[in-house]
């Protein structure tokens, strides 16, 4: 660098040190191609204008302080007015011609990197890059334009004229002004690199936490076909995954998550050659996922790479936020850009939020994905027109197709925003998450379903899937407090059912999870009856035929119910990881499997199905066994896949000795071996003959939990769900306390866990005193009453100690 002003630099030639000389974007894009290509990670080549050439350009025919005469006084929040102000603005920055200097440094760094290359004229992307952009407390994404598909000198020189000119679009100064930057301590460089043909494949985001809780130990991928564009600005829902960053940098496959997006258009090159233009989708593509697995693992890989680059540099964890595109010629995958993820990494993790609707409310009027975890409600302002942003109000909540940065000033007085395209990596996700609102994107619908001017309430709190009810439902908010305060000796556990909610409540302070029922994953992921799929498409029902079919599109049935299995389990085991987390295989009743796609055919129709054909007797019966073998097939996919050895399975309802022996050697056949990779197998101890045989079944199984309610209404001999006998439904009988202490007694005898899993812990405080006084091992909770159930736990035992000090005191004596 001889020139002591340089007004183009090669990406080599800068690094992440240079924001204040090629702006955020251009130093991390430099900061990739130079430093993390030696690691592997496929990065993109290019060039960027500096600061200076920006700098002279203002001073060109007297610009800035034409610039600063118009700003002066200007009120972001009257619309109109903001309007005026940036048109004029950019109108300026059009008319001023660049410095020959600039464009001369332009046109020979275009000729320079085509030498590089080995191309002559080619298609590149001019993308702009703000020094005040990607930094740790204001991201500034998107507020300057990227413009792509551009080809030959004069091209180029006019897009950079475009890219200068973005600097004052509204959003722009909208942004600035409320983040506290002057206007003229923000220089504006413009990186051009060649065009990755993710036009003919596909390309998307992805960040290095989960977005929606903050979990940092997961990779979140969003991908659709075509250029990348189209999913940042959510014109379109796309396909995405969840990875496991632990166990796949030990070099397992630890895909927790794949959804299939809608991905109702894609962004490609015009067809006049220069610029873009949007199509549909075709329906074969549509029900394809645009990455296959191999590849969602490979960028994930480079993610962790990238992130443990930044965080070096930074000095401190730095979750990162990516954009990729996959090259449809040549098929390799590449890394577009990377800059620190803005909204996780400023927010204090001393506490964690929970909301929870109260209220009575009909269906859902609308539904899509959800962006956070809150609740909130207003009046709907149907919004289709940009032109009309000026008549959204303080306080409303913007419906509409989907948004761009052109939308942020009113983004900024809603109360909640629902779209019907995008995904959780796009606009309007993004920017809600910066405001904390609730966000629902890609609900395909919700300008039709929703009236203009009604009461709403935007529901965000019921997992991945985000509803739209009708009139102010009431919610609850609750703030729980994370500290590291000590911990009691009996450990705290939690019951953990929908793999949606687990990233965020394992941020409470627990020892893992004492119950993950599979009936939830099963009933809400999978939604047919494993026979069904075992037996597909030889159903008797041509209607569960079709249902199946539009469910599993083109996957196979069995790999249908194993894969989604699996990655619900996993998803809950890798929240946790790696505390142990005890997943109860399948105890639906019969009745309840029949409510399944297919469920009818496969099902007998019992009298008592509470006490019929559930839990252990179903695994090795004919009629079920060949479902039990993919249940099987989940775990061990789980465990062996994926590296989540923390996942143990446990057998309910298991009547006899006898049929628990039967039901560990199937296991083994199915490639389950006990004492295998550290593999044990719990058992519930739910049936008085689990009690009386305590001794004999901890012969078969490694550990103990029990289930209160069934014991208890085995034991008092009632039906839990009867209203006639619910009176006498309690877990603190002297019969059922009894059963609870001999069951424990009974683990200690022969070395053995034991915990409990039941609700009456957290119900009944001096339940859970007995409970502790006899010393179970563990106790697993609902995610609600953990806080408060463990400090009461700390009190009792710390009453007990007290106690064992008085009686061992030589007074005592």
């Amino acid at each position: 660098m001889s020139d002591p002003k340089p007004f183009v630099l090669d990406f080599s030639q800068v690094g992440n040190k240079d924001v204040a000389l090629v702006g955020g974007k251009c130093a991390s894009l430099g900061e990739l191609f130079r430093e993390l290509t030696t690691q592997g990670v496929r990065a993109v080549d290019g060039f960027s204008t500096t600061s200076y050439a920006y700098e002279l350009l203002l001073e060109t025919g007297g610009l800035r302080k034409r610039l600063q005469k118009l700003l002066k006084g200007l009120d972001v929040n009257d619309l109109d007015e903001l309007a005026r102000v940036g048109s004029e603005a950019r109108a300026l920055m059009r008319e001023t011609p660049f410095p020959p200097e600039v464009s001369d440094a332009i046109r020979d760094a275009y000729k320079s990197l085509g030498d590089r290359i080995g191309k002559r004229s080619f298609e590149v992307a001019v993308r702009s890059s703000a020094t005040a952009e990607d930094l740790p407390d204001a991201s500034f994404a998107g507020q300057q334009d990227t413009i792509l598909n551009v080809r030959g000198e004069s091209k180029i020189i006019e897009a950079c004229h475009e890219c200068y000119a973005s600097l004052w679009t509204d959003r722009a100064i909208s942004y600035r002004t409320a983040k506290g930057f002057d206007h003229f301590d923000v220089a504006l460089s413009i990186g051009i690199q060649p065009m990755v043909r993710s036009d003919a494949a596909c390309s998307g985001v992805m960040f290095t936490l989960d977005t929606e809780s903050g979990f940092r130990e997961a990779v979140v991928i969003n991908g659709a076909w075509g250029l990348g564009e189209a999913v940042v600005q959510g014109m379109t829902t796309p396909d995405e995954w969840i990875v496991f960053k632990p166990t796949l940098k030990q070099g397992f496959r630890p895909i927790v998550t794949r959804k299939l997006g809608v991905k109702e258009v894609k962004m490609v090159f015009a067809d006049d050659g220069t610029g873009t233009q949007v199509r549909d989708v075709v329906e074969s593509q549509r029900k394809r996922l645009c990455l296959a697995g191999f590849e969602v693992l490979q960028l994930a890989t480079w993610a962790c790479a990238i992130e443990d680059h930044y965080s070096k540099l930074a000095g401190r964890h730095q979750p990162m936020d990516i954009e990729w595109a996959k090259d449809g010629v040549t098929g390799q995958l590449y890394i577009l850009q990377a800059r620190p993820e803005t909204v996780h990494a400023q927010k204090a993790e001393n506490y964690i939020e929970t909301y929870e609707l109260t209220g009575m409310h009909g269906a859902p009027l609308t539904s899509g994905v959800a962006v956070g975890n809150k609740i909130g409600h207003g009046r709907a302002h149907v919004l289709l027109d940009p032109a009309k942003l000026n008549t959204f109000k303080q306080g409303e909540i913007l419906v509409t197709t989907s948004t761009d940065p052109a939308w942020e000033p009113i983004m900024k007085r809603a109360s909640a925003i629902v779209t019907e395209r995008g995904g959780r990596t796009c606009h309007s996700a993004i920017i809600s998450r910066e405001l904390g609102i609730p966000c629902i994107v890609g609900s395909g619908d919700a300008t039709e379903k929703v009236k203009n001017g009604s009461d709403i309430t935007v529901s965000c709190a019921e997992g991945d899937v985000g509803n739209v009810y009708y009139g102010a439902v009431d919610f609850e908010v609750k703030k729980h407090k994370i500290t590291s305060d000590e911990r009691p000796e009996t450990k705290i556990m939690m019951n953990v059912g929908d793999p949606d909610h687990a990233f965020n409540v394992s941020r409470l302070p627990n020892d893992g999870v004492g119950l993950a029922r599979l009936e939830f994953i099963i009933n809400n992921h999978i939604g047919i009856h494993p026979m069904a799929l075992v037996n597909y498409p030889r159903l008797r029902n041509r209607e569960d035929v079709e249902l199946i079919s539009r469910r599993i599109l083109e996957e196979d049935p069995k790999e249908f119910f194993v894969r989604s299995l699996a990655e619900g389990i996993g998803r809950i085991a890798a929240a946790f990881y790696p505390k142990p987390v005890i997943v109860r295989m399948s105890d639906f009743k019969s009745n309840e499997y029949a409510m399944l796609i297919g469920g009818k055919e496969f099902e007998p129709k019992e009298e008592n199905p509470m006490l019929g054909f559930r839990g252990a007797s179903r695994y090795y019966d004919d009629r079920y066994k060949p479902g039990f073998r993919l249940e099987c097939l989940a775990l061990r996919r789980v465990r062996e896949d994926m590296g989540l050895t923390n996942a143990i399975p446990m057998i309910p309802f298991c009547r006899t000795v006898e049929e628990g022996e039967r039901v560990i050697a199937l296991m083994a056949e199915y490639g389950l071996v006990q004492g295998e990779n550290g593999l044990e197998v719990y058992a519930m101890c739910e049936l008085p003959a689990n009690v009386v045989f305590a001794d004999e079944f901890l012969t078969v199984f490694d550990g103990y939990s029990i289930g209160s309610n069934d014991l208890t209404q085995l034991a008092l001999g009632l039906d839990r769900d009867s209203e006639m006998v619910a009176h006498l439904f309690d877990e603190r009988n002297g019969a059922v306390e009894k059963m609870v202490e001999m069951a424990i007694d009974a683990a200690k005898r022969t070395g053995k866990k034991i915990g409990i899993c039941g609700q009456a812990p957290s119900d009944y405080p001096e339940f859970a005193d007995f409970l502790v006084e006899r010393g179970i091992n563990s106790i697993s909770l609902n995610p609600d009453t953990v806080i408060q159930t463990t400090h009461h736990i700390l009190e009792t035992e710390k009453t007990l100690r007290g106690k064992v000090k008085a009686s061992d005191s030589p007074a005592s004596a």
